[in-house]
C-alpha cells in the first residue's frame, strides 16, 4: 500500500543518493524523494548517474520535471524498469530555469496539459503516479481554482496530491523567497481534503517537528518535511515507533555513523570524493556538546586528497559517547 504518512521532500543538490542512504539508516518507514530530474536528462543524459540508488533506499520516489506527456510516459516506464516506486511530477519549483523549460510551478497554468501528462504516465506504468503542487501561482490562487486543478487531475488517474500549503510568485521572488515570503496556508489544504475525500492529500511547507507532523495526520493523509530534515537529520529517529508502529529502538546517532561507514568505503573505492557524503551528515549531532567541533572536523579535513573514513571516525571521537543505561538491580 502507498503510504506518505511521512516523507521528505525531493530538494535539489540536497537529497542525492548519497544523503538518502544516510537517512534511511536513521528510519526504516520515511517515504524518500529523488531531486528532481527533467525528462530531458533522463531521455538523453547518463542514466546510470542520475537513476543509480542503493535497494536499502527503498521505498523511494523518483521526481520528475517536463510536461510533454509522452516524454513523462517514456520516463515513468524508464523509472519503473529502475525499480523506483512511485513517480512523482513537479508542478511546484518557480525557478526561472524551470519556468524556462515549461515545467514546475508554472503549470499550475496549464492543468490540461498536466491532466495529459498524468493520463500518459499512468498509461505507461503500474507504479503509482502522483503529484507535488502548490495551492496557487500569481493572481491565479482562488480556492475555487486549487479545487478545478486538483480534481481535473485526478480524474486523469493522480490519487496522491503533495500540496505545498504557499503560493508561488513566478515573478518577483526567488525560490528561496518563495519557500519562505508567501504565506503557509494549511487551512486550504484542510480543506481540499475534506471537498476530495477519496483522494490521499500530503501537506507540505513549514513542518519542523514531529508533533506539528502528528497533528496534521489527525487531519490529513501524510505529512513533507524539508530542511528540517536535512539540517536536524536525527529529527526522524523517532518516526518509525511514532508513526509505523515499530518496537525496535531508533538506533544512536553513533550507531548511525558506525553504520554508514561501510557504505562511505565502498563509495570511496568508486572513486566517489569523501565531501560528497560528509556534506549530508553535519546536522546529525545538532544542538549536543560536540556538534560544532564535529561539523568543524567534517568541514575542514574531509577536502584533503586521500582522505578517507578516518575523516569521519576522528570528528567522531569529538563527540561525547552517551552513557549506557544503568542496570537496576532486582
Amino acid at each position: 500500500m502507498l503510504d506518505h504518512r511521512l516523507c521528505v521532500a525531493p530538494m535539489m543538490d540536497w537529497t542525492d543518493r548519497h544523503d538518502r542512504y544516510f537517512l534511511r539508516l536513521i528510519s526504516r518507514h520515511t517515504r524518500l524523494y529523488t531531486e528532481m530530474v527533467t525528462t530531458g536528462a533522463i531521455l538523453h543524459g547518463d542514466r546510470n548517474y542520475l537513476l543509480s540508488y542503493d535497494p536499502a533506499e527503498h521505498p523511494v520516489a523518483l521526481q520528475l520535471g517536463g510536461s510533454e506527456p509522452a516524454e513523462l510516459a517514456r520516463c515513468a516506464r524508464i523509472a519503473e524498469e529502475w525499480g523506483y516506486a512511485e513517480v512523482n511530477l513537479n508542478v511546484g519549483c518557480p525557478s526561472d530555469r524551470v519556468q524556462s523549460g515549461r515545467f514546475g510551478a508554472c503549470l499550475m497554468a496549464e492543468p490540461e496539459l498536466v491532466a495529459e501528462g498524468v493520463a500518459a504516465m499512468r498509461a505507461a506504468v503500474t507504479i503509482p503516479v502522483t503529484v507535488k503542487t502548490r495551492i496557487g501561482i500569481d493572481k491565479r490562487d482562488s480556492y475555487e481554482e486549487l479545487l478545478r486543478f486538483v480534481d481535473g487531475i485526478a480524474r486523469a488517474g493522480c490519487q496522491v496530491f503533495i500540496i505545498h500549503a504557499r503560493k508561488a510568485w513566478l515573478t518577483g521572488l526567488s525560490p528561496k523567497e518563495n519557500r519562505e515570503i508567501p504565506p503557509l496556508r494549511y487551512d486550504v489544504v484542510h480543506r481540499l481534503k475534506a471537498d476530495l475525500p477519496h483522494l490521499k492529500i500530503i501537506l507540505n511547507g513549514g513542518l519542523i517537528s514531529l508533533e506539528q507532523i502528528a497533528r496534521q495526520l489527525t487531519l490529513l493523509d501524510g505529512a513533507m518535511i524539508g530542511r528540517a530534515a536535512y539540517q536536524n537529520p536525527y529529527l526522524l529517529a523517532d518516526v518509525d515507533r511514532r508513526f509505523y508502529g515499530a518496537t525496535p529502538p531508533p538506533p544512536s546517532r553513533h550507531q548511525v555513523i558506525e553504520r554508514f561507514l561501510p557504505y562511505v568505503e565502498a563509495q570511496l573505492a568508486r572513486g566517489v570524493p569523501l565531501t560528497a557524503m560528509t556534506r549530508h551528515i553535519f546536522g546529525l549531532f545538532q544542538g549536543l556538546p560536540g556538534a560544532r567541533a564535529w561539523r568543524r572536523h567534517l568541514s575542514e579535513q574531509a577536502y584533503r586528497r586521500g582522505a578517507g573514513v578516518e575523516v569521519i571516525e576522528a570528528a567522531l571521537r569529538q563527540i561525547p559517547k552517551p552513557l549506557p543505561e544503568p542496570v537496576l538491580a532486582l
